[in-house]
């Protein structure tokens, strides 16, 4: 043994009888041909290995695999020799249909789009091909649809370019091979001249007919009519027709499971769903189906307002009229026209999928764009129709790619460009529609910072500050409500509270909290709706300077008076024993009991007082939990000493007399009662009184009253 690979002999390899020149087993090809390249890719590259010796080694040696060196000698790997060759890869025709049927349509219905469309681009290739002189003008393009119930047959003609025999033969006998790619390089025009580039828009009719019937005559001088039929095998039947005019006929004869495309109303609702802004009439009994015009093809200097308005009524019916549009018109660095309309709130809005309508060169794709646009505009309504938006090959789904990305950043900087001009030229207007625009702007501003920078000097709040009684453009006033911008607050605020930003959720809940500040002058932003909960944390963390504060959270020493007590002979204030009073009467450590005397009129004898940081907490819980969030078991309750019915009490107090053996006294009881009392309600007024409580509370509150009234209190 010489070296460490030992030579082998090189194994045979046997080939089959009738190979072809690729390797697999010859066989006549049928006469429908799948339109392919040829693979060049080389397979497989073989390599030498040295011998230790310095002599090379057959590629079909033995070759040693990383084993023990005592065991090489014993265990070998026989390498199979590997054939250099190139080929072409064979498709069985027999089986494509099957696969156009199940794998790349979604639906049995889009055949009639893919039929029309075929026929308005035969008509867009004659009208080009005429000016270029190859072939006659002929009239106006028109798609005629015709259904046959005594024949079972649905038909849809044209009066486009047609065929010749041989091009019959190149495009409709090759399956994927498309003649617009050879006709747009003939005549030099853009790819969104023409809607099908797959070749496979024909064949998609064989998902609802048992036989197909072409009869075509090309528009081209001195070429007769051509008839082309086939049941949906490979095999087809070519053989003259008489036509008197240029264009092409699709005769398809129906399968008896899809008899449902013999209804007028079906065809319509088709060709209104999927061909209704095509540019091509279609006629049904001669009768024009489709509307053709589409409005974002054109200019937005010449449309309306009512035009717009229009279109939204005839998109979305029963829907009212929209807040506001946006005019999408671009052609670099790609194609794309549309018009999105901001919704009036109606209190539901689909932020999964959409009700954006997305075009393919006014052919309808789908109604849900994910892709296309971001998430935070989707519940916008409107047409996108961009022929540059990559899809697959039926047409009916996008393939998500950096250009679907960028066209997603246009649309939402024109979104805000379109806000930016409102507010500029008519605040009031931009106003009165920030209820239902606040969401779009709100979330978008939160998942995506570019569209953040856009939008920052467009995000209004509703404030307590009268409109009125300000100078400038700042607070808005709308819908009886005044408006501001976060910048126009904090230009308002004394500097030493030039950084909290004090805010409501709940005029209701809140109300006691909220007018002790607004009685002493101070402006409170009004954050109400769900999407403050997360817009609030956002907020401070893009301005870091910042501090937002509920007014609820706590009190600032501007809202209490000062008001020096006197103790008693033991050194103890009125405010310590209220303090101790409710807080033994309540026995609960998690609730911490302040005793202050607030300035403003009308200030309640008791409320809740909710840490920040704390109640944050409990409301992130609550919706991770997806629940209303309820009251911190941890908070403050905060007494107004200054109250009639806390000095009341106080003196209720104060009156207590045990009574003989008894370690407690009937008027001990009652104003623990009544301290019972207030926090019951102080509860009530921040919801943190449970259903199941209510019931409690009235007894206990019954009971009490009846006490007072007995000893005529």
């Amino acid at each position: 043994m010489n070296g460490w690979c030992i030579p082998s002999r090189q194994p045979k390899v046997e080939q089959q009888a009738n190979n072809d020149e690729t390797g697999h087993q010859g066989r006549e090809s049928p006469p429908l041909q799948i339109h392919d390249q040829p693979v060049k890719r080389q397979l497989c590259q073989r390599g030498e290995q040295p011998n230790r010796d310095g002599s090379e080694t057959p590629p079909s040696t033995v070759v040693e695999l990383g084993l023990p060196l005592s065991l090489r000698s014993s265990f070998h790997v026989v390498v199979m020799s590997v054939l250099d060759e190139q080929g072409q890869i064979q498709i069985h025709t027999e089986n494509i249909f099957p696969i156009i049927k199940k794998a790349v349509y979604s639906g049995h219905e889009v055949f009639l789009r893919e039929l029309v469309s075929n026929g308005v681009d035969a008509i867009s290739k004659r009208r080009m091909a005429a000016m270029a002189g190859d072939c006659s003008e002929g009239d106006d393009g028109c798609i005629k649809i015709h259904v046959d119930r005594d024949a079972k047959t649905l038909t849809i003609s044209d009066n486009g370019i047609g065929m010749t025999a041989d091009e019959v033969k190149r495009y409709i006998n090759q399956v994927a091979f498309s003649s617009a790619e050879d006709f747009l390089e003939k005549y030099k025009q853009e790819d969104d001249a023409i809607i099908g580039h797959f070749g496979l828009g024909f064949y998609s009719s064989f998902m609802v007919a048992d036989r197909v019937e072409l009869v075509t005559q090309s528009a081209k001088p001195d070429q007769e009519s051509v008839c082309w039929s086939c049941d949906g095998s490979p095999n087809f039947n070519l053989s003259g027709a008489e036509r008197s005019e240029p264009g092409t006929d699709v005769v398809l004869h129906l399968m008896e499971e899809e008899m449902e495309y013999l209804e007028p109303a079906r065809i319509r609702t088709l060709i209104n769903t999927y061909c209704d802004f095509m540019s091509v009439p279609v006629q049904l009994e001669g009768e024009t189906i489709n509307k053709m015009e589409a409005p974002w093809r054109k200019s937005s200097r010449d449309l309306s307002d009512q035009d717009y308005i229009d279109l939204y009524n005839y998109l979305y019916p029963f829907q009212g009229d929209p807040l506001l549009w946006v005019h999408l018109n671009t052609d670099y660095p790609y194609n794309l026209q549309g018009i999105l309309f901001f919704p009036k709130q109606t209190g539901r809005a689909d932020w999964e999928k959409g009700e954006i309508k997305l075009y393919c060169n006014q052919v309808f794709v789908s109604d849900s764009i994910k892709e296309v646009v971001p998430r935070y505009l989707l519940p916008l309504r409107g047409v996108i129709d961009s022929p540059d938006i990559p899809l697959n090959v039926s047409r009916s789904a996008l393939q998500t790619d950096r250009r679907v990305r960028s066209i997603g950043n246009f649309v939402a900087k024109k979104v805000s460009d379109r806000l930016r001009s409102l507010k500029k030229d008519d605040p009031k207007a931009y106003a009165e529609a920030w209820d239902s625009l606040a969401p779009f702007v709100k979330i978008g501003a939160m998942e995506d910072e570019k569209f953040a920078d856009q939008v920052s000097e467009l995000i209004l709040f509703g404030t307590t500050t009268n409109a009125s009684e300000q100078e400038g453009d700042d607070p808005i006033e709308a819908n009886g409500k005044s408006f501001t911008t976060l910048e126009g607050y904090r230009s308002r605020l004394s500097e030493e509270h030039s950084k909290r930003i004090l805010y409501s959720t709940d005029d209701v809940s809140q109300a006691g909290a909220l007018n002790l500040w607004t009685a002493q002058g101070a402006e409170v932003l009004k954050l109400e709706t769900v999407i403050d909960t997360q817009f609030i944390p956002w907020l401070e963390y893009r301005h870091e300077e910042l501090k937002f504060q509920r007014v609820d959270a706590e009190l600032d020493e501007s809202l209490k008076e000062e008001d020096p007590e006197l103790a008693d002979q033991d050194g103890t204030t009125d405010s310590e024993r209220l303090r101790s009073l409710i807080k033994d009467a309540l026995n609960n450590e998690k609730v911490t009991v302040q005793v202050q005397a607030l300035k403003a009129d009308g200030a309640p004898p008791a409320m809740i007082l909710l840490p920040e940081q704390m109640r944050r907490l409990n409301d992130m819980g609550a919706l991770m939990e997806q629940r209303l969030p309820g009251l911190p078991d941890h908070h403050v309750l905060l007494v107004n000493r200054r109250h009639p019915l806390v000095e009341g009490l106080l003196k209720l107090q104060s009156g207590s007399v045990l009574v003989g053996n008894s370690e407690s006294s009937p008027t001990l009881s009652l104003s623990e009662n009544l301290a019972r009392h207030l926090y019951d309600m102080a509860r009530l007024g921040v919801g943190g009184l449970e259903p199941n409580e209510l019931a409690g509370f009235q007894t206990r509150s019954a009971e009490l009253m009846g006490t007072l009234m007995q000893r005529g209190l």
